[in-house]
């Protein structure tokens, strides 16, 4: 419970009324009631980035699934084929929760590598491939824990969604730690 919440006795629960009459107000704005509104644009931000970081990191991963070379790499250009298309489904997410907010998307290309947090990579050593990758996640991993305490209560669906996505880093960072080791 927020700490705008009122209590009428110690222990006991109870909403704040205020904030529920506030949120029959300006209709207009959707699912972004006014507690959440001064936050809105802080957060539509961190998304964009964290949208970018998902673009870039797709298309590391499709570079790399497309060009890995040895005897290892079959198996490991599958999986980063298969990592490329959870990070999709992540960007998708990440997008559709910043319309939710009243944002747009910041698709441009001519700005992806600049605002993103992962870098993109072109090595050709399909070891050096996994490590960059690794890299990536656990960049990711960093930044979407930072946004999660950021965001805290004021924005308990992004928070629940990011904590959704950094669950899905975090098992490709073990994946690619795993690899790491057999690639040697």
């Amino acid at each position: 419970m927020s700490s705008n919440a009122s209590s009428s006795k110690p222990g006991k629960l109870v909403l704040d009324q205020a904030r529920l009459d506030a949120a029959k107000q300006s209709l207009d704005q959707g699912a972004v009631t006014p507690d959440l509104g001064r936050w809105r644009e802080d957060i539509v931000q961190l998304l964009n980035d964290a949208l970018a970081t998902e673009l870039v990191c797709v298309l590391r991963y499709k570079r790399h699934h497309f060009t890995a070379t040895g005897l290892e790499s079959p198996a490991i250009a599958e999986e980063f084929l298969v990592h490329a298309t959870e990070e999709q489904a992540h960007a998708d997410k990440i997008a559709q929760r910043i319309v939710q907010l009243g944002g747009e998307p910041d698709l441009n290309p001519d700005s992806l590598t600049r605002r993103s947090h992962a870098d993109y990579d072109e090595a050709l050593d399909l070891h050096a491939m996994i490590r960059a990758n690794l890299v990536a996640e656990r960049v990711a991993i960093e930044a979407y824990t930072q946004m999660i305490e950021l965001i805290g209560g004021k924005d308990p669906t992004t928070r629940r969604l990011i904590e959704q996505i950094l669950e899905q880093e975090q098992e490709h960072a073990d994946e690619l730690s795993d690899w790491m080791t057999k690639a040697k």
